[in-house]
């Protein structure tokens, strides 16, 4: 099963379970500053456990950096 992760194509064995399982395998332990989007939709925080993945959704994280 594929996802498309930041334009690159990843793939699982299994999908992860909903969207706060894959940010927990693609970024662990980091929950703060960052946006996500699946298929070009904002998807807020508080609806990351509730989010089922699909085959080939496209998933934008965009994490915020310190810097000016």
């Amino acid at each position: 099963m594929e996802l498309i992760i930041n334009h690159v194509t990843k793939t699982f064995d299994t999908l992860p379970e909903n969207l706060e399982a894959l940010l927990h395998t693609e970024m662990p332990g980091k929950r703060k500053g960052i946006a996500v989007a699946i298929n070009n939709r904002i998807i807020p925080q508080i609806l990351w456990r509730e989010t089922r993945l699909a085959e080939n959704d496209s998933i934008l994280i965009i994490t915020a950096t310190q810097g000016g």
